[in-house]
């Protein structure tokens, strides 16, 4: 060798021994930056999506190691939750209206003051996970469904007593409906023709005809009702009432009252959920601690299984086989097996979550 080259042949070979050459080391450096603590949701993996109130984020958790994935903040006072059929957006419903706990005076409520530039209902872009837009979503809103064919939200105004129905390609409040006072719990009808609100003052059920945004009942139910659920068929619905301890079971067709179910001692039912198959009915029982199952043939509650501080919202997977409880003042997920009903674990999140719905990873 030409002793002019020697030199570079020995800087040569030192980066290769070194792996420092550019190649190898552009590698390995993005080797190290991607490795995921926990293996990435692909599609057709399922997300849970869970709202935090107080912490004012969106905590995603990956039900296959029913981990937290990632956390987004979304805006004030983050409460009902919905994923479109194809998992790629998320929304949630936004209040700027303070929050009151259960300890607190209605004089104390009161006084403090409401941002109602914070009320909306924010989109979040499930693949960039970031918020996109924020549609109005009338005063206060709590809760929401969307219509079957996916353009519409359905959303509770808690304090002004309305339902808001907004056009979501749009961004438009199409319509406002009065409904029973300080409406909460929202569910759209497995027909696709009507929309059921609750509303906790007025101790009722209010029945709002999709096609013309027209009330066209209403159903009197035990005091407090805060959610619904109808079963698959969507021959009967299952009413949660907070005060009385108890599930009000609805004829859908007759809009009639066919039975009440006390839950058991110490239970404050607030969601309700029914499995795919129809055959139960999940009620998480606020500050009982607990979730409860209601067999739907016999009407009767079989099981409860405790879960943490005051359950809220409740969501099954797909195939009814795990059950995900946000609890409040626990400040975590409870994740159930179904055919055990028992807690295979619980999962941190943020601050005070409330709501929880599953999607597809898009």
């Amino acid at each position: 060798m030409r002793n002019d080259l020697w030199p570079l042949f020995v800087v040569a070979l030192l980066l290769s021994a070194c792996g420092g050459g550019q190649t190898g080391g552009s590698r390995a450096a993005a080797a190290d930056s991607t490795v995921p603590s926990t293996p990435a949701a692909g599609a057709g993996d399922l997300l849970a999506y869970v709202t935090n109130e107080d912490s004012q984020e969106l905590s995603i958790i990956d039900t296959r190691t029913d981990s937290v994935i990632a956390s987004i903040e979304v805006g004030t006072r983050p409460r009902g939750v919905r994923v479109s059929q194809d998992g790629k957006t998320v929304f949630v419903a936004l209040s700027g209206s303070p929050r009151c706990p259960p300890t607190m005076p209605d004089e104390e409520c009161e006084k403090l003051k409401a941002d109602k530039s914070k009320d909306g209902i924010a989109v979040v872009d499930a693949a960039t996970r970031k918020v996109t837009r924020v549609l109005p979503g009338g005063s206060d809103p709590e809760n929401f469904d969307i219509s079957q064919d996916g353009s519409t939200l359905f959303i509770s105004n808690e304090d002004a007593g309305t339902a808001s129905i907004v056009d979501i390609a749009s961004g438009r409040i199409r319509s406002t409906v009065k409904v029973g006072r300080e409406p909460e719990g929202v569910r759209v009808h497995p027909d696709g023709g009507t929309v059921w609100v609750t509303g906790e003052t007025d101790h009722n059920v209010t029945v709002v005809d999709i096609r013309t945004g027209k009330v066209v009942g209403q159903i009197e139910v035990g005091k407090r009702p805060r959610s619904l659920a109808f079963t698959p068929d969507g021959k009967r619905a299952f009413v949660g009432s907070e005060v009385d301890g108890t599930v009000w079971v609805l004829d859908v067709a007759s809009r009639k009252p066919v039975k009440v179910l006390t839950m058991p001692k110490g239970s404050k039912p607030m969601g309700v959920v029914a499995s795919p198959d129809g055959k139960r009915i999940y009620v998480s029982n606020g500050r009982g601690g607990t979730v409860s199952v209601i067999d739907v043939a016999s009407d009767s509650v079989t099981t409860s299984v405790p879960v943490g501080q005051r359950p809220w919202g409740i969501a099954l997977t797909p195939d009814g086989r795990k059950l995900y409880s946000a609890n409040g003042p626990s400040n975590d997920v409870s994740v159930v097996d179904t055919e055990r009903m028992t807690v295979v674990k619980k999962v941190p999140v943020g601050r005070i979550p409330w709501g929880v719905a599953i999607g597809r990873a898009s």
